[in-house]
């Protein structure tokens, strides 16, 4: 067992001693947070690469079984319009079981999109809308309609504020409105975008659940 040594110090070879210990402390406190994270991005890395192979064989397994789903639906699709004697226009189907307890869904996200003549319909409608501004209380209703009419970032005129517009003009029953409103709607050209499933299951309280399908789903 070692002896204890005294060793006598002026103040300023102390304070000395104490820097010296603080920045020697210091040193092996950052080179453990070195190594912390080192650590930390060897484990992010291991992770990826072990995660990675089961992330993309799922996902190759959920395109597979949609398109499987998708191509078995076929067949039911063409009996219907066969059966209903109609031209398959819709976006969307959706298909219950006879107990009304299960339902799926299948469609295609589209986007907003118009022909030319649109432009003729909108300003029909402005032409109409503007004349009403009397005074600066029905310039504030107008410009409020007129929003109606304006477009997103990308320049896109949202169908569903042309609803809301269709119901303001049945309300006005004003001819040069309703025509213009028409127009707009009939310039409607939506743009197919990605095809996707909707599994619904009815629980024990009547209410439809929706299936997780997706990965942040849960």
């Amino acid at each position: 067992m070692s002896e204890k040594q005294t060793v006598e110090m002026t103040a300023a070879e102390l304070d000395e001693y104490n820097k010296f210990k603080e920045e020697k402390a210091k040193k092996e406190a950052e080179k453990q947070a070195a190594e912390q994270r080192k650590a930390y991005r060897q484990m992010v890395d291991d992770e990826i690469e072990a995660s990675m192979p089961v992330l993309q064989a799922l996902s190759s397994d959920i395109k597979d079984k949609k398109n499987n789903i998708l191509d078995n639906f076929k067949a039911i699709l063409e009996m219907k319009n066969e059966l209903m004697m109609t031209k398959d226009g819709q976006f969307s189907h959706t298909f219950t079981n006879s107990k009304g307890t299960k339902r799926i869904t299948l469609g295609v996200y589209t986007l907003d999109n118009y022909t030319d003549t649109v432009e003729n319909g909108i300003a029909m409608v402005r032409e109409y809308i503007e004349s009403l501004a009397t005074d600066d209380k029905t310039r504030m209703l107008v410009d409020s309609v007129l929003r109606l009419l304006s477009r997103d970032a990308k320049g896109t005129l949202k169908a569903s504020r042309v609803m809301q517009l269709r119901k303001i003009a049945n309300d006005s029953g004003n001819a040069r409105f309703l025509e213009g409103v028409k127009i707009i709607e009939e310039s409607y050209n939506p743009t197919p975008s990605r095809q996707f499933i909707r599994a619904e299951i009815k629980d024990e309280n009547g209410a439809w659940k929706s299936v997780p399908l997706g990965m942040t789903e849960s």
